[in-house]
């Protein structure tokens, strides 16, 4: 992978962690996103594994969502509807796997960071892991991370953070409507408590956490092609002249 990029994973004591990075504020490329996929899936096939960790690296951003760089150069239907597809497979990678996944949020969170947050069973934030959908100012909308953010906080909190698509909410509001379990202070703090939790899931029964995942789940059977199918909205979005103009907005 080029530009520094990585997804890594490495499993001690029963948690994966699986990193991942990109120097553009965390953001994502397709590369990025089936790697990322991929270490989620292949995480909750060993057995080793009893609990799944996702953070990425750095010290700003947690995921600055969808690679504006990489958007600006996709000419096709295909191109992008593949492109939005990453962000459906790895939402249902973690959706799939019988591991509970963790989620740590040291930042701020746009778009498909968002979607990630949301699709983690339990998200442990730092203060100041702002969040924002910025899909709708850039000609698109936040079709495909648009359900499992809406099942996290609720359909009013949902469509607020799609309508005004430029407002950031802080972690405060974040945590209120549900979409963080906890929210700390410090680093220190908070990764103590990622810690206490995944250290305390490691040692639990595996098959009561599958169990329990699958009622977490439940009513979500058909997100294969339910976010395939929002996939497309998005791509189809994306070649249209509204996009085009904001994108290219954005690169000046």
């Amino acid at each position: 992978m080029t530009d520094n990029s990585y997804v890594k994973s490495e499993t001690h004591n029963g948690i994966t962690t699986i990193e991942f990075f990109h120097p553009q504020g965390n953001s994502m490329p397709a590369l990025l996103l089936e790697k990322l996929s991929h270490h989620i899936h292949s995480a909750g096939n060993e057995e080793e594994t009893k609990v799944i960790l996702i953070r990425s690296a750095g010290n700003t951003a947690f995921c600055a969502g969808a690679s504006l760089s990489e958007l600006t150069t996709i000419a096709s239907l295909s191109q992008a509807t593949d492109f939005f597809t990453g962000f459906a497979h790895v939402i249902n990678a973690i959706r799939k796997v019988t591991k509970i996944v963790v989620a740590r949020i040291h930042g701020r969170c746009i778009g498909g960071g968002v979607g990630i947050a949301a699709a983690a069973d339990y998200a442990i934030a730092l203060d100041g892991a702002d969040i924002k959908l910025s899909e709708l100012s850039l000609g698109i909308g936040p079709f495909v991370v648009g359900p499992v953010i809406e099942r996290k906080i609720g359909f009013s909190a949902f469509s607020n953070l799609a309508i005004d698509s430029s407002m950031w909410r802080n972690a405060e509001w974040a945590k209120r409507k549900g979409l963080y379990a906890e929210l700390h202070s410090s680093i220190e703090n908070m990764d103590e408590s990622i810690s206490r939790l995944c250290n305390s899931l490691a040692h639990s029964s595996p098959h009561a956490m599958a169990e329990l995942k699958k009622t977490f789940w439940k009513g979500t059977e058909n997100w294969d092609q339910y976010l395939s199918e929002r996939a497309a909205i998005s791509g189809r979005l994306l070649l249209e002249p509204a996009a085009k103009k904001a994108l290219e907005g954005m690169r000046k």
